[in-house]
């Protein structure tokens, strides 16, 4: 444990960090809940035609096809800014629960998606401008809790 706290010790002594601290922080949150925000509402739309709650007149594949590029933009904006405020106080949030269970929860949401993209989606041609198969609904309900989770998990690291 040493070595961890030494190591976010130096990251958070650096001068970038000391700048986002300082300086940046206000608009480096801003900036991360506004990426988050079309995050979560971009993913919203997708799992919810895979749930067929919205969008049934619209094939999966065109509503995909039109969202995931900006939630891809939107994602790596939320990774920047994320990153740049883990800089800033890395001996907080390497102890700090809530963080460390939405950094868990991300990297769940990122093994459905890829379950989702390399075997659900294989069949898309079936199901496309219909109800969804059985996985992809159950992909979609999975995505929609660990969103809310992360969000959740999220909003509560500043609490602690």
């Amino acid at each position: 444990m040493a070595v961890s706290a030494s190591w976010t010790q130096w990251l958070q002594s650096t001068p970038l960090a000391m700048t986002i601290s300082e300086d940046w922080f206000p608009w480096v949150e801003s900036a991360h809940v506004v990426c988050l925000a079309l995050v979560a509402g971009t993913i919203f739309l997708v799992d919810t035609r895979l749930l067929g709650l919205t969008s049934r007149n619209l094939r999966f594949s065109y509503l995909s096809e039109r969202l995931l590029p900006w939630t891809w933009a939107a994602f790596t904006g939320s990774a920047i800014t994320g990153t740049m405020m883990f800089i800033a106080g890395a001996t907080h949030y390497a102890h700090n629960t809530p963080f460390l269970v939405k950094m868990c929860l991300l990297v769940l949401a990122g093994i459905n998606m890829l379950y989702f993209q390399y075997f659900t989606f294989r069949s898309v041609s079936q199901w496309d401008s219909g109800r969804p198969a059985p996985a992809a609904r159950a992909a979609g309900a999975i995505s929609l809790v660990l969103w809310c989770l992360i969000i959740g998990f999220g909003r509560w690291i500043g609490f602690v």
